[in-house]
C-alpha cells in the first residue's frame, strides 16, 4: 500500500512455518470470563514459499485477502497442542529469520512460561514500551512480526498490550494479519505507536470478519479523518467489538458524524472514546450529532467527549438526550468550556436520571455557583451517581463545602475529586472530617488532610477516575481501583478506558525499603526540588513511609 514502508529484516523473510505453536509475552496476567476457542473461518493457510512476501501495492482488496488466495495446505483443529517454552520458540524464530533478539521481550516471555506452568489461561501479554520497572527496548515493526508469529493460534493468550512502542504502519499491517488468524484475542492495545491513516485502515478492515476482539485501543495514533471513516464503516459490519478507544487520533468532523450515525444502529458497542477531535467550527456540531445518537442508542454505557469545545448550548443538547438515555453510566465531558449555566441543565437531568453513575467535569469552569447547583440535586434528589470529578473548575470554598455536605448526606455518592480548586480553611476542615468519620474513604478522593501549626491543609494524592490512561506508575498496579475509580464496576475487561496525566505522591513501600534505606524526606528533598516539587511530611500512622509531593 502506498505510503507504508517496505518491510526489512524479518519482515522481508517470512519463510518459517505457516503458523507456529507459540505464545507471546506478559508481565501481568488476567482471568477472563470464558476461554472458548473460535474455529478458524479463513480456510487453509498459505503454503511455504521461497519468495519473501512484501506488503502489497495499492489494491481494492486488503493484503490478507490476497494472501489467503494462495495455494495452501489444510489445517485441522482440535484440542490445543502442547506448547513448549516461549523463550525457546522466540529464540528459534529470531535465529531462523536472522533477527536480533529483543532482551525485553525475552524477559517477559520467561514470566509467561512460568504462568503457563502454573496452569493459568486468559493471559494478557504486556509488552508496553513505557514500563518503568525494567529496562525496555521498544518493539519495532520487525519485532512485532516475530511476536505475531509466536502468538498465532495460541490458546492461552487473550490479550496483547504493545502500547508506547514504534510499530508504525508496518506493525499495523502485521497486527491486521494477526487479527485474521488469532481467534482467542479479546483485548488489543496499540496506543501511541505512530500508526497513520493507512495503518488504521488496515486494522479496521481486518475487523470486518473478526468475531472475538472486544476491546481495541488506538489512542494517540494519528489515523486522522481517513482512518476514522474506516473504523466507522467497520462498526456497520463487526458484531463483537464492545469498547473502542480513538482518543487523540486527530479525527475530523466527518468521522465524528459518521460514528454518531453508525452508533444509532450498532447496539453492540458499550464504550467509545472520541476525545480531542480536530474541529474548526464554533457550532458544537460534534456534540449535537452525538446527542442525537444518545437518543437512539440504548446500549452505550460509556462515552468520552473530552476536548470537543463544548459550551453551555452543547451541554443542554447533551442533557436533553440524557432524559431519554437508559443505558449510559459513564459520561466524560472534561476539558471543555462548560460554565455554571451548563450545571443548571445537568442538575435538572440528575433529578430524574437513574442510570448515570460517573460524571467527569474536570477542567471546565463551573465555579462556585455551578458546584452549589449540583450539590442541591445530589443532596435532595439523585441517589444513583457514585463518582463525581470537578478537578480544576475554579470552585471556591463555599462550593466545595456544599459538595462535601452532599457526600455526607448522599450515601450513594462515594467518590469525589476536587483538586485544583480554591481551598480555604473551611474546605480543608470539611473534607478532613469526611475522611476521619469514614463518610469518604481515603482511596475515593484525590486529597488527604495534614496538619501544620494546628491548621488543616489538603495535599493531593494520586487517586482519580482515570489516572493511568497515558502513563504507568513506578510502583503498584496501573489498574488499581483508587486510581481508576470510574471503572470499579466495569462491564468489560476491567481495564481503564480513559485518564489524565497527574502528579503523584511517592510511596516507599515495604518491598522497596531496601532500595531507599537511609533516605528520609529531607535527604530526598534536593532531588525532588530539581523537578519543581516540594515535600510535605506524611500524617501520623501512615504505614509505609510516604512523601506527599506537590507542584510548586
Amino acid at each position: 500500500m502506498a505510503g507504508i514502508p517496505q518491510p526489512t529484516g524479518c519482515d522481508a523473510q517470512e519463510t518459517g512455518p505457516a503458523h507456529a505453536p507459540g505464545r507471546h509475552d506478559n508481565a501481568a496476567t488476567r482471568r477472563w470470563g470464558h476461554t472458548s476457542m473460535w474455529r478458524s473461518r479463513e480456510g487453509p493457510t498459505p503454503a511455504k514459499s521461497s519468495a519473501p512476501p512484501r506488503i502489497p501495492t495499492p489494491s481494492p482488496r486488503p493484503a490478507w485477502v490476497l494472501a489467503n488466495r494462495r495455494a495452501a495446505r489444510p489445517v485441522t483443529y482440535g484440542a490445543p497442542e502442547p506448547i513448549g517454552s516461549l523463550q525457546e520458540h522466540y529464540n528459534n524464530l529470531c535465529k531462523e529469520k536472522s533477527k536480533k533478539i529483543n532482551p525485553f521481550i525475552l524477559h517477559i516471555l520467561q514470566g509467561v512460561d512460568e504462568e503457563i506452568e502454573q496452569g493459568l489461561e486468559g493471559i494478557t501479554l504486556n509488552v508496553a514500551g513505557n514500563n518503568q520497572l525494567i529496562p525496555v527496548e521498544r518493539v519495532t515493526g520487525d519485532d512485532f512480526w516475530i511476536l505475531s508469529k509466536v502468538l498465532e493460534k495460541n490458546p492461552y493468550i487473550n490479550g496483547l498490550d504493545v502500547r508506547y512502542n514504534i510499530l508504525r504502519d508496518v506493525g499495523a499491517y502485521y497486527a491486521a494479519k494477526l487479527l485474521q488468524k488469532q481467534y482467542n484475542l479479546i483485548y488489543l492495545n496499540l496506543m501511541f505507536n505512530d500508526i497513520g491513516p493507512e495503518g488504521g485502515d488496515l486494522i479496521a478492515k481486518a475487523l470486518y470478519k473478526n468475531v472475538t476482539l472486544k476491546y481495541l485501543r488506538m489512542t494517540g495514533n494519528k489515523i486522522e479523518n481517513e482512518g476514522g471513516m474506516s473504523f466507522a464503516a467497520m462498526l456497520q459490519i463487526n458484531s463483537s467489538l464492545e469498547k473502542l478507544d480513538l482518543g487523540d487520533c486527530d479525527l475530523g468532523m466527518q468521522s465524528v458524524i459518521a460514528f454518531a450515525t453508525v452508533l444509532t444502529q450498532n447496539q453492540k458497542i458499550k464504550g467509545i472514546n472520541l476525545n480531542r477531535p480536530i474541529l474548526y467550527g464554533e457550532q458544537e456540531e460534534s456534540t449535537v450529532h452525538l446527542s442525537h445518537m444518545l437518543k437512539e442508542n440504548h446500549c452505550l454505557v460509556e462515552l468520552h467527549m473530552s476536548k470537543h469545545g463544548m459550551r453551555n448550548g452543547g451541554m443542554k443538547q447533551l442533557c436533553d438526550a440524557l432524559y431519554l438515555s437508559k443505558s449510559l453510566r459513564y459520561l466524560d465531558v472534561s476539558c471543555n468550556k462548560i460554565t455554571r449555566d451548563g450545571m443548571v441543565f445537568l442538575a435538572d437531568v440528575l433529578k430524574s436520571n437513574t442510570t448515570l453513575e460517573v460524571i467527569d467535569l474536570s477542567f471546565n469552569r463551573i465555579e462556585t455557583a455551578g458546584a452549589k447547583c449540583l450539590s442541591e440535586t445530589l443532596t435532595s434528589h439523585n441517589r444513583s451517581l457514585k463518582a463525581l470529578s470537578v478537578v480544576s473548575n475554579n470552585i471556591e470554598g463555599e462550593g466545595l463545602v456544599a459538595l462535601s455536605q452532599s457526600v455526607n448526606t448522599n450515601l450513594t455518592l462515594s467518590n469525589i475529586y476536587i483538586w485544583g480548586n480554591k481551598f480555604d480553611e473551611a474546605t480543608c476542615v470539611a473534607y478532613s472530617e469526611l475522611i476521619q468519620t469514614g463518610c469518604l474513604k481515603p482511596d475515593n478522593t484525590d486529597v488527604e488532610p495534614y496538619v501544620v501549626d494546628g491548621r488543616v491543609h489538603l495535599a493531593e494524592v494520586s487517586n482519580g477516575l482515570k489516572k493511568h490512561y497515558y502513563w504507568t506508575p513506578t510502583y503498584g498496579e496501573a489498574c488499581s481501583h483508587s486510581a481508576n475509580a470510574g471503572h470499579q464496576q466495569d462491564w468489560g475487561a476491567g481495564r481503564p478506558f480513559a485518564g489524565e496525566l497527574a502528579d503523584v505522591w511517592i510511596c516507599v513501600s515495604t518491598s522497596h525499603q531496601r532500595e531507599y534505606s537511609g533516605m528520609t524526606p529531607l535527604s530526598m528533598a534536593p532531588l525532588l526540588f530539581l523537578f519543581g516539587l516540594t515535600i510535605l511530611c506524611p500524617p501520623p500512622g501512615a504505614g509505609p513511609e510516604t512523601l506527599h509531593v506537590l507542584n510548586l
